[in-house]
């Protein structure tokens, strides 16, 4: 099955129905659909091995996706907020290419021999009713074709080029939503970039549900809320930091925002501070949490914390039950997870170690290079442990373990301590070199305003709740930690800091 049968699906049985607000404008599901048509015949006309997007959200993006895939070509949207010298080495990589950039991109593109067409002109083209786009009958139909390959955000080294078929990318949407299970009314708020595999999927799965999208361009607190009171969002999606920021608005405006609407909110991407999502829980009391756990490499979502298991944790006196606040959740019924040692041993309960993923949506394929062992099983690289319920755990990538005289230290149970602290926003420990023990424990930590605390009083309060090993020995304090714009902190940076 191709992905543009999800568009194709959607336009057939609500063709009237609200498919896109951006910018003010509405847009139908038959004039999406109709728009990504006329795309793909661009695309095919253009020559072109691959089709991209170079920019902001906009209504060009599902567009542009759709219509790649009734091309037949990859589609590989790239991050706009690289510098040129990185943008040209990926533009490089995926020539020729069909582009939608703007203006301050155009030059660069068309020196790598890119098709490029600004984001308006294919606007006003693919969706100005022109009657040559391609029809049903000439996509590709072999489910094993390349569908997107999405950079990684190269954080370490040069990106690796992630691919997902449309075989794992439409076992990801048919195995978690309902085709047309939303009301006419429900319209969800995609803020997160374009270029992520949760941008991607956040499409894909509100066609196939006909539930209308909301693009909000620039992340910022204030305009998420204005934005989601003004269009009546009922649905959301938010990394941890912008969830964060969200939070710190509104408990500091004197007026907070009305959003009445507002049914849902799903967040993922990175590791959610359990202070947050207590204080979100706090402010939303009427809304529904999700904890979405997922990879490039597996079509998104492998784990959910449900609203239940929020609600259940967040009323319980059980210990064992509130924590699951801090767990991503369970796996989806079509996936199985493994907690595997160094040497490939399969954990018990409550032993740490790297999580291993297997299962249909699970592409573990990187361009020139399968990821996946004989039996399927994928290695995430991400560390953390599953509770006796099957609960999972994160504690950060595997090779972010601290190794201090022999002992295995996390850094996510130290983090989740000192974020406990009243006077602290937010922490971040790391690995620092030691002579005697080899590595040991660094953190680096940002106060809230008008909060104070010492380095002696902070290690004093981690030592009173875990073993005298995993205290930091030296702290830092920083005005703020550097992360992407899709929420990974950048923990590379925050070691040099201790250089």
């Amino acid at each position: 099955m191709n992905i543009a049968m999800l568009l194709q699906m959607a336009a057939e049985a609500c063709p009237d129905r609200r498919a896109l607000t951006s910018g003010g404008r509405h847009y139908t599901y038959a004039e999406l659909y109709g728009g990504a048509r006329t795309a793909a015949a661009r695309i095919r006309a253009s020559g072109c091995a691959y089709a991209s997007v170079l920019d902001t959200s906009s209504p060009a993006v599902p567009i542009m996706l759709m219509g790649a895939a009734m091309a037949g070509v990859p589609y590989v949207p790239l991050n706009y907020r690289l510098a040129n010298e990185q943008l040209s080495a990926l533009l490089e990589r995926i020539a020729p290419v069909y582009l939608i950039a703007e203006a301050e991109h155009q030059a660069l593109a068309r020196d790598k021999g890119a098709t490029v067409t600004g984001r308006e002109a294919f606007l006003s083209d693919t969706l100005g009713g022109a009657s040559d786009g391609i029809g049903e009958s000439d996509w590709p139909a072999d489910p094993s074709a390349v569908a997107v390959q999405l950079f990684t955000s190269g954080t370490t080294g040069e990106p690796k080029a992630a691919i997902l078929r449309h075989e794992h990318l439409v076992s990801y949407i048919l195995g978690t939503v309902e085709f047309m299970g939303a009301d006419e009314d429900e319209a969800t708020l995609i803020s997160v970039p374009p270029y992520h595999i949760a941008g991607i999927a956040a499409v894909m799965s509100s066609i196939y549900a006909c539930r209308r999208m909301v693009q909000l361009p620039d992340f910022g607190a204030a305009a998420w809320l204005e934005l989601a009171e003004h269009e009546s969002v009922t649905h959301a999606f938010v990394v941890p930091t912008m969830l964060a920021r969200v939070v710190d608005h509104l408990e500091t405006i004197e007026r907070p925002p009305h959003v009445p609407s507002l049914r849902a909110i799903a967040y993922g991407g990175g590791k959610m501070p359990q202070p947050v999502i207590e204080r979100a829980l706090a402010l939303f009391p009427d809304v529904a949490f999700t904890n979405a756990y997922g990879l490039t490499e597996t079509s998104s979502t492998i784990t959910l914390l449900g609203p239940e298991d929020h609600r259940e944790a967040l009323a319980s006196d059980d210990p064992a039950v509130r924590r699951r606040l801090g767990s991503v959740g369970r796996p989806l019924p079509q996936v199985e997870i493994e907690i595997r040692d160094e040497n490939g041993n399969v954990l018990g309960p409550e032993q740490p170690g790297e999580i291993y993923v297997r299962g249909p949506q699970v592409s573990g394929e990187y361009l020139g290079r399968k990821a996946l062992d004989d039996d399927g099983w994928f290695p995430t690289r991400d560390a953390g442990f599953l509770d006796a319920d099957g609960y999972l755990y994160l504690s950060g990538r595997a090779d972010d373990v601290i190794v201090r005289g022999g002992e295995n230290i996390s850094p996510g149970e130290i983090e989740d301590v000192l974020l406990a602290h009243e006077a602290v926003a937010d922490a971040v420990v790391v690995a620092i070199p030691s002579v005697e023990w080899g590595e040991t424990v660094g953190a680096a930590v940002v106060l809230k305003p008008d909060h104070s605390v010492t380095v002696h009083e902070l290690q004093h309060f981690v030592k009173a709740r875990l073993r005298s090993s995993r205290v930091p020995e030296v702290i830092r304090f920083e005005e703020s930690l550097p992360y992407t714009d899709t929420g990974k902190l950048l923990r590379r940076v925050v070691r040099q800091r201790f250089d």
